[in-house]
């Protein structure tokens, strides 16, 4: 039986290397990250901004922001960490850990989210639907990574 104080782990590969995959999940977030876990659910732009204490914000069509995190670590290729609290409130945040390992021509991406023990009763069902969505989300970064990659260089 998983506990609220056991880190959420999803583990996958991308046939590019660890910059390109970084960029991808940083810079071009809003190309592959899917609507449907948007606030808006169609978003003008979805952006990382590229430094520790940056915000991950999403402007909808009509320009409203909705922040969902601040950036705690900044460390391109390999590592980036971001407090991370999208659809509820900035008290409520767990931290997302993203690694980006080489791996033989391809990168390991490497998602810990942890803090779910200080949501109390809510961690445990909240941590169960949050490995749901990380499975479709990791399904589209894979897509939206390797799209046009040329994958032998």
């Amino acid at each position: 039986m998983t506990t609220t104080s056991e880190p959420l782990v999803v583990e996958f590969h991308v046939a590019a290397p660890p910059s390109h995959a970084f960029e991808v999940w940083t810079s071009r977030i809003a190309t592959w990250w899917p609507p449907s876990h948007t606030i808006s659910g169609d978003p003008a732009s979805i952006t990382v901004e590229p430094r520790v204490g940056g915000r991950v914000v999403e402007t909808a069509p009509d320009g409203t922001e909705h922040t969902w995190g601040e950036v705690l670590v900044w460390e391109p290729p390999e590592h980036l960490r971001l407090l991370w609290h999208l659809f509820f409130d900035r008290e409520e945040a767990t931290e997302v850990d993203v690694r980006f390992v080489a791996t033989a021509g391809r990168t390991r991406v490497h998602i810990e989210q942890t803090g779910w023990e200080r949501l109390g009763a809510a961690g445990a069902p909240r941590r169960e639907r949050t490995g749901g969505a990380w499975s479709s989300i990791a399904a589209h970064f894979v897509a939206g990574c390797e799209a046009g990659w040329n994958c032998h260089g």
